[in-house]
Parts: C-alpha cells; structure tokens; sequence
C-alpha cells in the first residue's frame, strides 16, 4: 500500500479471554499493518500461546515476553520502541477495532504531514462484546467545545486541564517519540504522547467510533461512567498524595518542555509553568478546610481552575470540602 506504514503495538497481560479476537479485527483490517508488536507483561495464561498462533504466518510478527512484569506504561514503552512504522497504533488486548480503522487514521496523516497524534471516540461494549450503551467520549463528557478548539490547533490548552485521549484508539507518528521518550512514571503513556503532541502543535482527533471498547472486571486502567455518585465521590475523597501527584506531573511536564527548546512556542511553554503554579499551590493547601480558603479564592479569581483544573469550577468545591 501507498502511503505511510503502520505498526500495531499492542500489550497484553492475562488476557487469553480476549487476545484472540482482538488480533483476528487487527489482521482484518481494510489496510492491514505492516508489523504487529506484541509486548506480553508476564502472563500466567495462555496470552502468548493464543497470540502466537493468531499471528502464524503474518510476515512481520514479534512477541516479546517479560519475565518480570514491567507495568502498563513501561511495556507500551517497550513495544513502541520495537516497532519500526511510520505509524504506531496502540492497541489493548481486549478490545475490537472496526474494519476501516487503519484506513481512516493513515489517511489523515497522509493528508496532513504536521499531525503527529491522533485519537477518536469509540463505542462501549460489554465483557462478552455486547453493546454497553454510549461511547468514550461521553463517558468522558468531551464537550463540542473541547472536540472544536483540538480541531482548530487549540489542544495544548484542552488537554493541559485533563487528558481526553484513550491509548485504545490512538495512533501516532513515530517522529513523535523523539520528543516523548522516556515516559515519565508521573504519566500514563497515551495522556503523555498526547501532551506532548500537542505541546509540539500535531494533536487531533476523529469524532467517529472506530474502536469497540471493552469494559469488564479485570480491565487495568480504563474509562468509568460519569456517574452522580462517582463525582460526589471525588470531591469527598481525601487528599492524600493526589494534589502532591499533580503537581509532579506539571514539574515534569515543564522541565520536558523546556528540554525541548525552541520547538515548543513561547506561549504554550508559558501555560504549562502556570499550570505547574496552579498545581503547586492546590498541594500546598494546609489540611484545615478554612485556612484553604484563601488559595482557593485566589485561584478562582485568577480563573485557574477554568483554565487548568481537570472539573474546572467544580474542582473548587473538591479543593473546598476534600478532608486531608
């Protein structure tokens, strides 16, 4: 095929249940992949005997297993590094991808040379493949404000409040890892490249469900319902290392930046170092309720939390009422 090629990297861990129909969509594909790369993280089941038979005969097919599990983000790190695409698709082992997947993303990249990332809703299925109802981006809750400002160049500062990005349906140019690598620990591997991707002005996103996306009870990380209930659960949560967590990945996500010169504009760089400001000083909030009150009135006057808090306005109430 024409174009650019397309690597699959795609991780696994204890999911035998679900490896062998994801692959089968992967294979099928409209415009299949030229390499798939699968990283296993120490399964104790079959996933790498399932795998391994699935991929017999596809010509460009590696399965790499850890003897020692390294953890989600550091094996995506690992099988991005092995892939050799143009392209690099990001995969979980128990979701389904729709026929024209690859078709419809690698067009747009060759449409577009400057795109670096790109991601797109998906819809939500059930732990047996039965539609759950929904998709991604309303589970989320990714406003069309928020899907129209990424379109228009805008998603450093969309993706600076919280990540709308699922690594299930990203796919990205390798270029990419040039300022990406290493991963931090700070950051999970999608909401990373996607930061960066947009820090770099290359980050998009399709609005079209090209993924089907597992939800079950042994998913590791994964996209929850945004339910009454969980949100008042949040703001009730105690504090604990959350704000100090933050703040961390702000740092790092600055001193990333700043690493990376005179390729990032001036005034993205300076949204991130308010960021960092904004998060320090919520970690910094005394553990009495009251005495937070004047940061908090501070930051809201200044319209920190519309700008860089994940709920915007109503991360003043959690910063209000969370006990330490």
């Amino acid at each position: 095929m024409t174009g650019p090629t397309v690597s699959v990297a795609l991780c696994t861990y204890n999911g035998a249940p679900f490896v062998d129909a994801q692959l089968r969509s992967i294979r099928s594909q409209t415009r299949p992949p030229a390499e798939i790369v699968v990283s296993d993280d120490g399964s104790a089941d079959t996933t790498v005997a399932v795998a391994e038979t699935v991929l017999a005969g596809f010509p460009q097919a590696r399965v790499i297993r850890n003897e020692r599990p390294l953890g989600v983000v550091r094996n995506f790190q690992q099988a991005v590094t092995a892939t050799h695409g143009d392209l690099i698709a990001l995969s979980d082992q128990d979701d389904l991808w729709l026929p024209e997947k690859l078709e419809r993303m690698a067009a747009r990249f060759a449409d577009d040379p400057g795109l670096l990332f790109l991601h797109t809703d998906a819809r939500l299925i059930d732990g047996v493949g039965r539609p759950a109802g929904g998709t991604v981006f309303a589970s989320l809750e990714v406003s069309q404000a928020d899907r129209d400002a990424v379109h228009a160049g805008d998603a450093f500062r969309v993706y600076l409040r919280r990540n709308l990005a699922t690594g299930a349906t990203v796919v990205f140019r390798r270029s990419l890892l040039e300022a990406a690598l290493p991963f931090p620990d700070e950051w999970v591997h999608d909401e990373w490249l996607a930061i960066i991707a947009a820090a770099l002005s290359g980050a998009d996103l399709l609005e079209e469900p090209l993924t089907e996306y597992r939800r079950h009870g042994s998913n590791q990380i994964g996209v929850a319902d945004p339910t009454l209930r969980g949100k008042v659960a949040r703001v009730l949560q105690a504090r604990g290392d959350r704000n100090r967590g933050l703040a961390r990945r702000a740092a790092v996500l600055v001193e990333r930046l700043e690493s990376l010169g005179d390729r990032i504009p001036a005034a993205t760089l300076e949204s991130a170092r308010r960021k960092q400001a904004f998060e320090a000083e919520r970690a910094a909030m005394p553990a009495t309720r009251a005495l937070r009150l004047p940061s908090i009135v501070r930051l809201a006057v200044r319209r920190d939390y519309e700008r860089f808090a994940s709920r915007g306005r109503a991360d003043i109430l959690r910063d209000l009422l969370q006990p330490a």
